[in-house]
């Protein structure tokens, strides 16, 4: 198949131009006199970084500041169209493909369904030839395209970048997803697991409005925990940190993929809330609603659930809000034991519930001694909306790229 490479945007090398171009990015508009304030480098510095960063067309000078009696400063801004990525979120019924700039801004999308997931050689052939033609037809700069990321289900073996048997996709083993994307594509390739990658993308896009600490909780197929602590992502010693399906709820007849019957996992997927609406309401209610309760029928009896919940069914609220309490225990369990002060929920099985979700989820956060004498704890939708997991991924490459962390420093290369 053609390849989609092209002459990739060098990396702007160094932890302080990365530093810098975070700070403009999160700023909006500044001057180079604010960036030494805001950065910590001297001027001398700051200017010499910014030259850089004029050169590489990452950041453009915007105007001048007011004056404030001495010269008029000159600010800085962001260059959206300096850089993109392409970023993929696999789900077992679909993929969702997107190009995103370097300001966080789609710019071209597609969503694609999986009839045989079953099989990973042919889900990356599709998707990589979905995404060339998603490439043409946003027509961006393949000279300034920097790589594609991928944001699958864990568990991930993060030094190969192969998934190891996601509960989810039957049928796949060990798979190099990421060396198999990148003889697809020619493009270099950045792989995490999707609430990792929907909270880097949240705290990439979210700038101010994300920075700190946050507990970001995606809602797809499965249930997974995004963990930012001081502007940093934690990945856990295997990369496979924020497996929230498997904190421990009330037992009971649902047994995870990984033997125990505490999992929370089971009990708050589309599949089981959709169960439980069948075990608890019965058929007349189903029907009522419009779910078949099929194997097959999943995402469209789920869709149907939430447009009930949505119109205040009281059968499809019931089970909906019965989830919802069950994530806000093991939400108020992690937000605990991390103390952070803020809780985002993301993911496209969302999508119409978030009322109910966050009222739970918030109610039960803020039920420990320390959230209520010390610091509340917030909860808030997603920035970026229900293709956070696709955004999340493009922004593994743009963050990898272009922000400061502790693989340029010790990048020697870099």
């Amino acid at each position: 198949m053609t390849m989609l490479s092209g002459t990739n945007l060098p990396r702007v090398g160094g932890y302080n131009q990365a530093v810098v171009l975070d700070a403009i990015r999160t700023t909006g508009q500044v001057s180079r006199v604010e960036l030494a304030a805001l950065t910590g480098l001297t001027n001398q510095t700051v200017s010499n970084v910014v030259r850089k960063l004029l050169d590489a067309g990452l950041v453009a000078e915007s105007g001048q500041a007011p004056s404030s009696g001495g010269k008029r400063r000159t600010l800085l801004t962001l260059r959206a169209e300096g850089a993109c990525a392409v970023g993929v979120h696999l789900d077992p019924d679909a993929a969702v493909i997107v190009v995103v700039d370097l300001a966080g801004q789609v710019i071209g999308s597609r969503r694609l369904r999986l009839t045989d997931p079953g099989d990973p050689a042919d889900v990356v052939d599709r998707v990589a030839r979905t995404t060339g033609r998603l490439l043409d037809r946003s027509a961006v700069d393949r000279a300034r395209l920097l790589g594609l990321g991928i944001a699958a289900p864990g568990p991930l073996d993060g030094t190969t970048g192969a998934v190891v048997s996601p509960p989810n996709f039957p049928g796949w083993g060990r798979v190099p997803l990421a060396d198999m994307f990148a003889e697809a594509t020619g493009l270099p390739v950045a792989l995490d697991n999707d609430a990792t990658a929907a909270a880097i993308g949240e705290r990439w896009i979210g700038g101010a409005d994300r920075a700190g600490s946050f507990l970001f909780l995606y809602l797809g197929t499965g249930v997974g925990a995004g963990i930012v602590l001081n502007n940093t992502v934690l990945h856990g010693d295997s990369g496979n940190a924020g497996e929230f399906g498997h904190m421990a709820v009330e037992p009971g007849d649902r047994v995870c993929h990984c033997g125990a019957l505490d999992c929370l996992g089971p009990y708050v997927s589309p599949a089981a809330i959709i169960d439980d609406l069948f075990r608890l309401h019965g058929r007349v209610a189903a029907d009522r609603i419009g779910l078949t309760g099929t194997p097959d029928a999943v995402h469209d009896d789920w869709k149907a659930l939430r447009r009930a919940a949505r119109v205040a069914d009281a059968d499809a609220c019931d089970v909906v809000r019965r989830a919802a309490r069950r994530i806000g225990e093991a939400a108020r369990g992690a937000a605990s034991l991390l103390d952070v002060s803020r809780v985002v929920l993301g993911g496209e099985a969302l999508r119409g519930i978030e009322p109910i979700i966050r009222e739970e989820v918030e109610s039960a956060v803020n039920r420990t001694s320390v959230a209520r004498t010390i610091r509340p704890v917030t909860v808030e939708q997603s920035v970026i909306g229900e293709t956070v997991g696709a955004v999340g991924a493009a922004s593994l490459v743009l963050h990898g790229n272009y922000a400061p962390g502790w693989r340029m420093l010790t990048d020697v290369t870099g």
